[in-house]
């Protein structure tokens, strides 16, 4: 697929993930047009000032919420990137409806403004989270997901077509752990919540690359997931400030011991590649879920019953050498991505 002659919108376009797609987008695809579609000004004028100031870039105000302005601003769009949603875990309990109306509903309005306008493609970011989810952020993400799947089957055969991306903790995002132990390592103690927590990470950059190339491959319904290696939060803290003191907080309302990416029941329909996982539809009597899963079937195979990709049985882990090179950057500036 040729960037070049598409225009491209990135909803949640000022966050962490937005800012580091546009800026390879534009680097190294140079799409016709790429939209940023957030509901912050501030965010957006900081943005500008800062160097996203491109001749093919567009500033577009606006909030996932709102069906209408979604409808607007995807006029003459070929491909979005879904990235907006209320991600703090304990935000989302404490504001239940907030994080339906932006996660859930919010999809739902993005998906019917792709309709109305005539998109080609819509590509959703979810999260290690929704799989069996404990808590409500997961629960939204894991509707999303089904809303973006399902919805194939309203395009008859055509477009758009939808997708989704899964994977684990970006490293130095918001709520990342790694800024936070970088601050507490002055005090001479790090707080973590169980000594046996694991979980799954990745770059900024990689997701990235990783949500570039699946919008490049998808064909509708799948959900793509990456294979990533895994770390224990106790060492990941050792490893920031070996001569601090580790104090065990207890486990917080809403959070996993061990994060899953693909569980056992959906492994029935998933197929394995060299680099990643690709679930695929399970709708058999619609169409599109017939046609996504011939076209990858050849590719991969086909994985063994009971099978689940969990942090805590990962058979890949981040060594110490490994963990230092995702710490450095954040070392020179703590302070993470908005």
């Amino acid at each position: 697929m040729d960037w070049k002659d598409k225009v491209v919108l990135v909803t949640g376009g000022t966050g962490s993930f937005g800012k580091k797609f546009i800026k390879i987008l534009l680097a190294e695809y140079q799409p016709a047009k790429l939209i940023v579609f957030s509901r912050d000004e501030l965010k957006q004028h900081e943005m500008r000032v800062s160097g996203f100031d491109h001749p093919n870039l567009r500033y577009f105000i606006g909030d996932v919420r709102d069906q209408l302005r979604l409808t607007r601003a995807m006029r003459g769009v070929d491909i979005v990137i879904h990235a907006a949603a209320l991600k703090q875990v304990p935000a989302c309990e404490y504001n239940p409806m907030e994080a339906i109306k932006t996660n859930i509903l919010g999809s739902s309005n993005v998906i019917e403004a792709a309709f109305d306008a005539g998109v080609k493609k819509v590509m959703a970011l979810s999260t290690d989270k929704a799989v069996n989810p404990v808590n409500l952020y997961g629960t939204t993400k894991l509707a999303a997901e089904k809303l973006f799947v399902q919805s194939n089957a309203y395009a008859g055969g055509g477009s758009p077509r939808f997708s989704c991306v899964r994977y684990g903790n970006v490293v130095g995002s918001r709520g990342s752990v790694i800024p936070i132990f970088i601050k507490q390592r002055q005090t001479g103690k790090l707080t973590i919540t169980d000594n046996r927590m694991t979980r799954f990470w990745l770059t900024l950059e990689q997701g990235v690359r990783f949500v570039i190339r699946c919008t490049e491959q998808m064909h509708g319904g799948e959900v793509f997931v990456p294979k990533l290696p895994s770390t224990r939060i106790a060492e990941l803290a050792s490893v920031i400030a070996p001569d601090a003191e580790l104090e065990v907080v207890g486990i917080r309302a809403g959070e996993k011991l061990h994060e899953v990416l693909v569980h056992e029941d959906e492994a029935r329909q998933t197929i394995e590649l060299a680099d990643m996982f690709v679930v695929l539809p399970t709708a058999l009597e619609i169409g599109f879920a017939r046609q996504t899963q011939k076209q990858w079937g050849s590719l991969g195979q086909a994985l063994p019953d009971g099978f689940r990709y969990t942090s805590e049985t990962n058979p890949l882990w981040l060594t110490t050498e490994q963990m230092l090179e995702y710490v450095a950057p954040f070392e020179e500036n703590p302070a993470p991505e908005n």
